[in-house]
């Protein structure tokens, strides 16, 4: 790969077919959870892929068995680590940055589903043009898992995808489920056998790196800005989430998972 992506060195980049980036979450031994460093590469490669002349779609997906188990639990944000403004301004422009550029970029976007999504990981899933999934793959928000609000993409994008009962139940409940199920739901365009992903990925990918791409990137457009006039929901769930990261709810829920026991929800905050 050139040195147009040498900055994102927490990403891995091919070309498995003409005009076709594939883009490769790399964490390995952690599912290829999002560290801050990876979060802010992801943030700022979507400019980097619009500019890139040789590239007209890109393939996201996930290096090994995952796809993305979200933001990596050991850096999530300390309750009293930092003055509250402070964390509260730093993790929300992250947050809505990656959201906003996934969103803002031109060039039509295949997700590879290849195993676990989760939270973050499931926001570059699901933001895609066209997300496709292995129908073995588990896809889970995991916001109230963990005792925050779902933020990230949720509430901008699910009741647009698989209707809002659907959303609010698998939202509420923090219920997993898998591609076949997802594709039943209508929250990803295709599921397909682990084994004929890849194939089917670049099969879309080259698709679509076929077709007109003015014609193409304008059709995204118009049709994101079924997400963008929606950005006042998105900046809430953002904001309720980073609110809730400074909570006894999430320190209770992440020292539960620490310590492989249920959380000990006693209080309750009326809201």
């Amino acid at each position: 790969m050139t040195d147009r992506y040498a900055a994102f060195d927490r990403l891995k980049f091919d070309r498995p077919a003409p005009r076709v980036l594939r883009l490769t979450l790399s964490n390995p031994g952690k599912a290829n959870a999002v560290t801050p460093t990876m979060h802010r590469q992801l943030e700022e490669v979507w400019a980097a892929i619009d500019a890139d002349p040789e590239t007209r779609v890109t393939i996201v997906t996930g290096e090994g068995r995952a796809f993305c188990a979200g933001g990596a639990l050991d850096d999530m944000p300390v309750a009293g680590a930092l003055d509250p403004n402070q964390q509260f301004s730093q993790d929300f422009n992250n947050a809505t940055r990656l959201v906003r550029n996934i969103i803002a970029s031109r060039k039509p976007i295949v997700s590879a589903i290849n195993g676990a999504a989760v939270g973050a990981g499931l926001a570059l899933a699901l933001l895609a043009d066209v997300p496709i999934a292995a129908k073995t793959a588990k896809l889970l928000d995991g916001h109230v898992r963990i005792g925050v609000a779902a933020g990230d993409h949720a509430a901008i994008v699910w009741p647009l995808l698989c209707g809002m009962a659907k959303a609010k139940y698998y939202l509420l409940t923090n219920r997993p489920m898998t591609g076949e199920e997802a594709e039943r739901n209508d929250l990803v365009a295709l599921a397909v056998d682990a084994e004929a992903l890849e194939a089917t990925s670049i099969e879309v990918a080259l698709e679509l790196a076929a077709a007109a791409p003015t014609a193409v990137r304008m059709t995204k457009y118009v049709l994101n800005h079924w997400l963008r006039q929606n950005e006042a929901i998105f900046d809430l769930s953002a904001a309720f989430e980073m609110v809730n990261f400074s909570g006894a709810e999430a320190k209770e829920a992440l020292k539960a998972m620490e310590e492989k026991r249920p959380p000990d929800f006693t209080t309750d905050v009326l809201f």
